[in-house]
């Protein structure tokens, strides 16, 4: 496949990395793909959001992966001050209850932002949720989490690929399902528990796909991520 092909920008590619540098050189190396960056924790704890103008004049979508979890003011200011930005997208722990859900849909809209809640994260299985005091199986955990979420208003939910055909038919096809934890056949899981392909994925419901390691450590990234689809 070329660097043309569609599904590129289905494909969030994780700029954990541990310099502004290297966040640059990979933007640079990405640069018309097609692809969104993903913004984390890591590189947010770096830059702030000052890296947010200089990618979206590089032609980049932007998902902030922050997942802001805290009291219902807490997160709806924090949002107002990142939705100032140009980002395109970011995210919320469900757990934080519905009245956050709603207010932080209530924020993000009118910006013009889409707004995701984590359902459970895809480094965790059975036996960490039972560890933390919930009684549901994963499965059921994800799903009840994304009703929820779509009733405060939230424009989707990041979930594994492994949920992701249950949450499109529960769901609809227009409610947005972000995936972590996707490897490209034969690659490493690293941290990860519940991963998938990246066209298995895609054939399951997930709308957009978050790949890291495979596309940001690879010697040629922008052929990493071209052989994503091969």
């Amino acid at each position: 496949m070329t660097e043309s092909d569609p599904r590129n920008e289905k494909v969030m590619v994780a700029l954990d990395v541990a310099s502004e540098a290297e966040a640059l050189a990979l933007a640079e190396a990405l640069q018309g793909s097609g692809c969104w960056l993903k913004i984390g924790l890591e590189l947010y704890a770096l830059t702030g959001l000052k890296l947010v103008d200089t990618f979206k004049q590089m032609g980049f979508k932007l998902f902030l992966d922050l997942k802001l979890h805290d009291i219902p003011t807490t997160v709806e200011r924090t949002l107002r001050v990142l939705c100032a930005s140009r980002v395109d997208m970011v995210n919320i722990h469900c757990t934080g209850g519905y009245d956050m859900m709603a207010r932080a849909a209530d924020v993000c809209h009118p910006a013009g932002v889409k707004v995701l809640g984590v359902t459970v994260l895809t480094s965790m299985d059975q036996e960490d949720l039972s560890n933390l005091g919930f009684k549901a199986k994963v499965r059921d955990q994800v799903v009840n989490l994304a009703l929820l979420a779509e009733k405060a208003g939230l424009d989707g939910v990041v979930a594994s690929a492994q949920e992701a055909a249950l949450l499109r038919s529960r769901l609809g096809d227009d409610f947005l399902l972000v995936t972590p934890g996707i490897r490209p056949p034969g690659s490493a899981k690293n941290d990860q528990v519940r991963v998938f392909t990246p066209v298995d994925a895609l054939k399951a419901g997930s709308s957009y796909l978050v790949i890291g390691r495979p596309i940001t450590q690879a010697k040629d990234p922008r052929k990493a991520l071209q052989e994503l689809w091969v």
